[in-house]
């Protein structure tokens, strides 16, 4: 079934055997990642997690559905994720909403598939699955999200305190989530014991990600300045900025010129297509407009998205691997030029 932002939330909550599918498709692979890691919250600390790659799954649709119905080593609980999820895993996901039933929830996040493809129509028309459609928030519907995450740690917004802590999260509802858990600690707040967020505990323990300092990270990728890319990066690890807020905005950077170069290579000016564009981010729009190309763009958002699954996976390379991605989305930038 098509589920909206409140039917995910109480359908993962509920951790009903009647769903055995979460598909979290669209843009926004922040906001899938953190009703992913809700699901594993929801299981326990104790559940087993199985990853398995789409690749995988394209090669040997029936793993899914195998791996679905088996027992976990310990017999504790299970569930399973598919990251970067595509029309590769559509037999997979078939075979698995075709079974009988499945003991584990399958959680897919498929950040490049749009609500056409045959992935999503399986979804939609299944009732054993649930998707949901992931977009960045904006405006008012990022202060509701941080309002509505607020009230689950058993806090209020009050003034414009869902509004600063949307813009110091840059709309990420990962980020977003981490700081009303802080904040939540710091008010001793929980559902039997409400608190307020006021001003004064945002300046105490809010989120403070150097937003500037980020955009400028940002801007120097997408035009091509490596060198800059390198040192803002080192200034940004001194401080204890973490990498990931980072590759999510320069991840919706780069999709967001994706969609504006589209429109050029259909024949629109640029002119045209940064018509609307942010007024601080015109000038550097145009430019990258006029030497990135659209596959080079395909090439460098999955590079971003690759960098931060592998951030996520256990004994890794950490902010290496976060770094790198950027400083080579500078250079693959500066060759075009």
């Amino acid at each position: 079934m098509k589920a909206n932002a409140n039917q995910i939330r109480a359908a993962i909550d509920a951790t009903s055997a009647d769903i055995r599918l979460f598909l979290l498709h669209g843009p926004d692979e922040a906001g899938a990642q953190e009703l992913a890691a809700r699901v594993a919250r929801k299981m326990g600390p104790e559940a087993e997690r199985v990853d398995i790659e789409p690749s995988t799954l394209k090669s040997n649709p029936g793993r899914l559905a195998d791996e679905a119905a088996s027992l976990s080593l310990f017999g504790g609980a299970r569930h399973i994720r598919i990251s970067g999820a595509g029309e590769e895993s559509l037999e997979a996901l078939t075979l698995l909403l075709d079974m009988e039933r499945t003991g584990n929830p399958v959680v897919a996040i498929a950040p490049s598939l749009k609500g056409t493809a045959k992935v999503v129509k399986l979804a939609q028309a299944s009732p054993y699955a649930m998707a949901f459609a992931c977009y960045v928030p904006e405006g008012a519907e990022a202060d509701k999200l941080v309002s509505t995450i607020a009230r689950e740690f058993g806090m209020r917004t009050t003034g414009d305190t869902a509004t600063r802590l949307a813009a110091a999260s840059g709309n990420d509802r990962a980020v977003m989530t981490r700081e009303l858990e802080k904040l939540a600690l710091y008010l001793d707040a929980a559902p039997d014991r409400p608190r307020e967020i006021d001003d004064a505990a945002l300046d105490a323990i809010g989120a403070d990600l150097g937003e500037t300092e980020i955009s400028r990270v940002i801007d120097a990728a997408i035009d091509g300045r490596p060198d800059i890319v390198g040192a803002e990066l080192a200034r940004l690890d001194e401080a204890g900025v973490s990498p990931i807020p980072i590759l999510r905005q320069l991840a919706r950077r780069l999709m967001t010129l994706a969609e504006l170069r589209a429109q050029v290579d259909a024949g629109a000016g640029v002119a045209q297509v940064t018509d609307g564009v942010f007024f601080r981010e015109k000038a550097i729009t145009a430019r990258a407009l006029r030497h990135w190309r659209s596959d080079k763009l395909a090439g460098a958002i999955d590079r971003i998205r690759q960098a931060e699954r592998g951030m996520m996976g256990a004994a890794t390379a950490g902010s290496v691997l976060a770094h790198t991605a950027i400083v080579a989305i500078g250079r693959m930038a500066a060759r075009q030029r």
